[in-house]
């Protein structure tokens, strides 16, 4: 189950990046196939995908670290083509931190300032203000090593904040934390960005850190962009088999299309039948895929009231296999009559009580409105 926590901005700023069908081959292997996306001020946009997807490819292009086999990066009305790297106003903070081992938590954060030859007295106030936004001034003569996997991250964020860039790129940001440091430090990243102002773009594959943190979010797979839109967009009404799978867990029925109005869609699959509570605009007996997420699911050991004359509608049949109590909330795998396994996440709201057991025959049903269609 994924938590949808996200920033949201209240309305979008002006656009700070325009990405026009940027493409990248790799020895005639596409690794970026046309994408396009425009970025507003002040957003933290997620690339998320599994590996291999091209979301690291793409974000080492806006740095200037990969040349692109065609498209163009315009930054803030200026086109990157040919800037190299050290030209750009952009800054990337890698999964590594690749902090200096032989510098102090100060001077690794001086290091690009006096490197652009900042004066020293402005270095010196530039740093201090960065230490006192990731509230490590107590540790500012600190050697990298001495310093824990969290307070690392802040330290190389600060180093990538203090030139004040445009365009602020994260890869994998919080890769290199272990999941409970993780958790903790996700919001104390967006509070620090958001607080600076700067526009960011982030590479993940972890969907929790890309929910949590990002205002939008785009789906890659294969070198492509598959949807872009906040985190609930994606996760609440996912526009193909891909992202809603991806995306969380789900639950997926294949069928036909056996009536459609303008109010509501009715999905015959093998297992059942599925009242969704809005049109498609489809045409009948067309195959369509409906899904449901497992914390949408009730269970209950008696049938559900026949509704609309169809007796299984958004209700199926089976016998409690597997389950797994996960404190919050319990995970359990219903297995239907055809082999079928469907899922469903049920809240512990009680200490204790009667719960569904292994073995046991229950009804797992569903709401018209908490269902998805899915035509591709």
């Amino acid at each position: 189950m994924v938590t949808v926590a996200a920033p949201q901005a209240a309305q979008p700023g002006p656009v700070v990046l325009t990405i026009d069908h940027l493409v990248k081959d790799f020895d005639g292997v596409r690794a970026v196939d046309a994408v396009s996306l425009t970025i507003h001020k002040g957003e933290i946009f997620a690339l998320l995908g599994s590996s291999g997807c091209g979301k690291s490819t793409l974000l080492r292009m806006l740095a200037g670290f990969e040349t692109p086999t065609s498209g163009s990066i315009v930054l803030n009305g200026i086109d990157m083509g040919g800037v190299p790297p050290y030209q750009r106003p952009v800054n990337m903070m890698f999964q590594s931190y690749a902090l200096f081992p032989h510098l102090s938590v100060w001077d690794n954060i001086a290091f690009g300032l006096r490197r652009d030859g900042m004066p020293r007295d402005q270095v010196g106030e530039r740093v201090e203000a960065m230490l006192a936004m990731v509230q490590l001034g107590a540790f500012a003569r600190r050697r990298p090593h001495q310093l824990s996997g969290g307070q690392q991250q802040r330290v190389a964020l600060a180093r990538s904040l203090a030139k004040q860039p445009q365009l602020l790129l994260l890869d994998e940001p919080l890769g290199a934390l272990d999941k409970k440091l993780r958790e903790q430090t996700q919001l104390e990243l967006v509070n620090i960005i958001e607080q600076v102002g700067v526009t960011c773009v982030m590479v993940t594959h972890d969907q929790e850190e890309a929910m949590s943190m990002a205002t939008r979010i785009a789906v890659m797979s294969e070198g492509r962009i598959l949807q872009v839109g906040k985190p609930d967009d994606i996760y609440e009404t996912p526009n193909c088999r891909f992202v809603a799978g991806f995306v969380g867990n789900i639950n997926l029925f294949s069928g036909s299309v056996v009536e459609d109005e303008p109010d509501h869609v009715v999905i015959e699959s093998p297992q059942a039948m599925h009242y969704i509570g809005h049109g498609i605009s489809g045409t009948l007996g067309m195959a369509a895929m409906v899904g449901v997420r497992p914390e949408k699911i009730a269970l209950g050991r008696s049938a559900p009231k026949v509704a609309d004359g169809y007796v299984a509608l958004n209700s199926v049949c089976g016998t409690v296999v597997d389950w797994a109590y996960l404190g919050s909330h319990s995970v359990y795998h219903i297995k239907l009559a055809d082999g079928m396994i469907v899922k469903a996440s049920v809240a512990n709201r009680a200490r204790h009580g009667e719960h569904v057991q292994l073995g046991d025959t229950v009804y797992a049903s569903w709401d018209a409105g908490d269902a998805v269609v899915l035509t591709q």
